[in-house]
């Protein structure tokens, strides 16, 4: 019993120290305001699921209508979606396309990654695929500071902002938050062993034609 008790208290330090580590790290890169952010060249958004019917969560919408401010201010040039389409029938970034599009943003200033399975897979793939070195992320306050984190260790000078535009419900958030404690552990790891993510590929500069990132 005492063996099992060191092993669940190592852990329980392992855990607390990797969150408290993660967010002191990321916390001055995080911002909430859009008007503090500086001119950057590519604005990183990350894939918040799509329902049954195909339709954007509210958390996804609010990560492309806040990348859309950034872009109409000229905050940013080029948005870089990185989401799941690990399937023919789900496709988080195809459907963020079809959004910006209709909203006004210039087919060749919008990137698609497909393989973006998860945020270190995303952020990898950023910097090594479209070959980003700075990047302002969207994402909710609850995910910025593993999003930063990642992205930063991995060679890109990220910034952050909040995409908190909806009133999402304390009990989802805090579902979201305790779901994140996890995460950050998980990130940790990943970072310590440099994991490659479950897809590579040739590079596709976000600098460039933005038509080969696309279908």
């Amino acid at each position: 019993m005492i063996k099992y008790s060191r092993i669940l208290y190592v852990f329980l330090m392992v855990y607390l120290s990797a969150n408290i580590y993660v967010t002191w790290y990321a916390h001055k890169y995080v911002l909430y305001d859009t008007k503090l952010l500086q001119p950057t060249y590519a604005c990183i958004v990350l894939g918040a699921g799509l329902g049954e019917d195909g339709t954007m969560s509210d958390f996804f919408k609010d990560r492309l209508l806040t990348a859309l401010e950034l872009y109409r201010n000229k905050t940013v040039m080029r948005l870089l979606i990185s989401g799941d389409h690990g399937s023919k029938n789900y496709n988080e970034v195809d459907a963020a396309k079809d959004f910006l599009l209709q909203n006004g943003v210039a087919p060749n200033d919008i990137f698609l990654d497909h393989a973006g399975f998860d945020t270190y897979d995303s952020m990898y793939r950023a910097k090594e695929i479209f070959g980003i070195t700075e990047a302002i992320v969207v994402s909710q306050a609850f995910h910025l500071p593993r999003a930063v984190y990642i992205a930063r260790k991995l060679g890109i000078n990220a910034t952050a902002i909040a995409a908190d535009k909806t009133d999402y419900g304390n009990s989802k958030i805090g579902k979201l938050y305790f779901r994140e404690t996890v995460a950050a552990l998980k990130a940790t790891l990943e970072i310590a062993v440099h994991a490659k993510p479950t897809y590579l590929g040739n590079p596709i500069p976000i600098t460039g034609d933005s038509s080969a990132s696309w279908d």
